[in-house]
């Protein structure tokens, strides 16, 4: 990074007027002294807005230390910086007070040493807890999708904005709602699956968990950044930021569905545009998708942040991609600022280049001015110029960390899938089986996907069933065999284990199943066999999705003994366990639990809580079976020779202890006007002898339109609570959005027409009961 781009050693601009200015003037509105301040800033000044620092700090810090560099200071940060990236990770992982002092000190300099002192912003990754030491690890989204519970999402993210908060963090770079419908894609665990209206409701609640109602003054909350706009998560053969060879109808009716829900009733701080490109067209230069549509059509007014080195990409990037629009970072700037984006992550390849744009006369300074106010805007709003500091010796991390335990296991409880029972295996009684064998790869061993913290307490699946059964239970385990050798999500280096080796544990694992009652099989994948692929050396997406390595054989191995089994599956992204499916008689799904894992799965393993997750997203019976996203066409599924079309396991599904029954299903009024909304309601009972949780979910379908639609869409859904015996009513309602498509006319509307409406307990049909809603004209 050339700092002569940015003005160094450019006289200064005529210092302003010695009264008091209006931008420092707390009881002017947040307008009037983003204006008063932008017109007192040099170019330099502003474009120092539009510009972040990370894997550049090495120059701001004295060598192994966390002491400012007073010249590198000067060098890198003179006319101000607009974000400082992750400072976390500083010399491997900070402490929370550690932290809150590096970010006060840092801080400083920009408030005291800066001719404006303009406050820095820091960013956090923060994708299901903050990814730093300490911090409270929650399951991935993908699990959290799982809840169907939008309340306890919402109670989770405010609670990590409180913990970032403390440490200095004042944006976060989450949540992700993508609309994941490439389950090859390593991607996966990051999204909250497949369907639009689960990944709006789930951002939702994200946002305003963040956000809270978005004054930041109680300096608990912070900004929020939805990503990735769009078409991320429907690569081109499953392959990380390939291109989203997707229509422009079914971009605005499924991939925009989320973004325009999420910013309309959360508003969110920050927008990051995706690495992928759209009918030849890059996101970070996408004119008419950032534009247009988010801005124009959405009403987004907050900042558009890009996606780390994605400038950079316009141009080229040895390690990830180029894609050639642009000749050189010159004009890989020029391109991002005509988009609209704001401001360039993790540091300042491109954007340095903007003052020698402007004066050039290619770009207007006009046009800089609009892309900082936004920045300026939110700094104001977090109070940064009246308390930019945070209190170190306020940080009550040990108390904040014990809370937070009970909130984390909670969500992992919530989160686990019951997708198999056969013969009510589960739940296990210890007393009836005295000798139980927990055999896997991932029965032992830290599972919690990516961009994750370093939690203080962790618990295995092999320590939670200990703890809970060891007294009364005898307690083998055997890993059975490896998937990778090592290996964390962040080495880029993938090491297979040597399959001879596999082969004598997986007699030996035998061996050990030979002496139980019960077998528990631990197995799914690991944060190396899915993950984001960010560089060349650094992949993660698939070709096949069955469990990787030799873990069929583990299975073989094992039921051979004969002895009951329950599969449990811990991984990032759905696994075809097809080959192995009819043969084990209880299986569950849990996705990454977080630190609570092993108490979490004891106490579904065992009865003290009742699974009631529902699937996020559909499990397919092959990776032939791709695209297999509930919500398709009708002329999308006719069958396959010498294979089943349908699902292994559909959306929405999940199953209980206990069982329920949904009945009297009805519509408040069966005939409503174009603008009108109506109600359906249905008894829900639990008929079973547990208390539990079911998912009710409504689906609609337009009959017929000026355009095909999806079999059924998801609308509404709620989760209640039963005693055994207990009955509820479950009202939902049906408004003109959730009938609206992108029409013949590319017009968002409500055709008038025949509406099915669909209730059940998935998305299957069998579990559904169908009513007709009809939609007359208004004239």
């Amino acid at each position: 990074m050339d700092r002569k781009k940015m003005g160094v050693g450019v006289p200064a601009a005529p210092a302003p007027s010695t009264s008091y200015p209006e931008y420092k003037n707390p009881q002017l509105s947040v307008e009037r002294r983003v204006d008063d301040l932008l017109g007192r800033m040099t170019l330099e000044e502003k474009v120092a807005q539009m510009v972040c620092l990370w894997r550049l700090r090495e120059h701001i810090f004295k060598p192994g230390t966390t002491d400012l560099d007073p010249e590198g200071m000067k060098q890198w940060c003179g006319h101000g910086m607009g974000q400082i990236a992750r400072p976390s990770d500083l010399l491997g992982g900070l402490a929370p007070a550690a932290l809150a002092e590096v970010t006060n000190r840092l801080q400083k300099y920009f408030i005291e040493q800066t001719r404006l002192g303009i406050p820095v912003i820091f960013h956090e990754e923060c994708l299901h807890g903050l990814a730093a030491k300490d911090a409270t690890s929650y399951p991935q989204p993908i699990g959290l999708a799982s809840t169907f519970n939008p309340e306890l999402v919402q109670e989770i993210y405010s609670s990590i904005a409180a913990d970032a908060r403390s440490r200095g963090t004042h944006l976060a770079l989450t949540p992700v709602i993508d609309v994941m419908r490439e389950p090859r894609w390593g991607r996966a665990e990051e999204t909250f699956g497949e369907d639009p209206y689960v990944s709006a409701r789930m951002g939702i609640a994200a946002v305003k968990g963040f956000q809270g109602d978005g004054e930041y003054r109680d300096k608990t909350h912070l900004l929020a950044t939805l990503k990735h706009f769009t078409g991320h998560g429907e690569p081109e053969s499953g392959s990380n930021i390939g291109p989203a060879n997707i229509s422009e109808r079914v971009l605005r009716d499924i991939f925009f569905y989320p973004f325009r829900q999420v910013v309309r009733e959360a508003k969110p701080a920050a927008v990051m545009p995706s690495y992928n490109e759209i009918d030849g067209i890059p996101s970070h230069a996408n004119v008419w998708l950032l534009q247009r549509v988010l801005r124009e059509e959405m009403g987004f007014t907050g900042m558009l942040v890009s996606d780390y080195c994605a400038i950079t990409e316009l141009f080229y990037k040895e390690d990830t991609v180029g894609y050639g629009l642009a000749e050189n970072q010159l004009e890989a700037a020029l391109l991002a600022a005509r988009a609209g984006v704001n401001i360039e992550l993790p540091d300042g390849d491109c954007y340095p280049h903007l003052p020698e744009l402007v004066r050039s006369g290619r770009l207007k300074e006009s046009v800089i001015d609009e892309l900082v106010r936004p920045l300026l805007y939110y700094k104001f709003k977090l109070g940064l110029f009246e308390e930019p500091y945070v209190d170190p010796a306020q940080i009550r991390n040990e108390q904040r960390l014990v809370r937070e335990r009970d909130l984390a296991l909670r969500a992992a409880r919530e989160t686990m899938i019951l997708l198999k029972n056969e013969g009510d295996l589960l739940p296990l009684d210890p007393a009836r089986s005295s000798t139980i064998a927990v055999i896997g790869p991932n029965a032992d061993r830290q599972m919690l996907g990516g961009y994750s913290g370093k939690p203080r307490y962790y618990r295995s699946v092999l320590e939670g069933i200990i703890e809970k059964a060891g007294k009364n239970a005898r307690i083998l385990y055997s890993e059975g065999c490896k998937l990778t050798v090592g290996g964390s999500w962040n080495q880029d280096e993938i090491v297979l284990p040597d399959p001879e080796e596999n082969r004598q544990s997986i007699a030996e694992a035998a061996l050990v199943a030979e002496q139980a009652d019960v077998v528990i099989l631990v197995l799914g994948g690991n944060e190396q066999t899915s993950r984001e692929a960010w560089a060349k050396t650094h992949l993660g997406d698939r070709t096949s999705l069955d469990l990787p390595g030799q873990q069929n054989e583990l299975v073989q191995a094992v039921l051979k003994t004969g002895k009951p089994v329950v599969l449990l599956l811990i991984n990032g992204r759905p696994n075809s366990i097809t080959a192995i499916e009819k043969e084990i008689p209880a299986i569950v799904e849990c996705w990454y639990l977080g630190q609570e894992t092993g108490y979490a799965v004891a106490d579904v393993l065992f009865g003290d809580f009742n699974p009631g997750g529902k699937l996020p997203v559909t499990i397919p019976r092959s990776v032939g079976h791709i695209p297999c996203f509930y919500n398709h066409k009708p002329s999308a599924r006719r069958g396959y020779v010498f294979d089943d079309i349908s699902p292994l396991y559909p959306f929405g599904y999940g199953l209980s202890y206990t069982t329920f029954s949904i009945s009297k299903v009805r519509l408040e009024k069966e005939v409503i006007a174009m603008g009108e909304s109506t109600r359906v309601t249905a008894e829900v009972r639990n008929t079973g002898e547990r208390a539990g949780s079911e998912v009710v979910q409504l689906y609609i379908r337009d009959s017929f339109s000026s355009v095909s639609r999806p079999v059924k869409e998801l609308r509404g859904f709620s989760k209640i609570q039963l005693a055994p015996g207990e009955s509820k009513q479950v009202t939902l309602a049906i408004t003109p959005d959730d009938l609206a498509f992108t029409t013949i006319d590319m017009e968002h509307k409500v055709e008038p027409g025949q509406f099915e409406v669909m209730v059940g307990s998935s998305s299957r049909d069998e579990d559904l009961t169908r009513l007709i809603l009809q939609v007359r004209a208004d004239h």
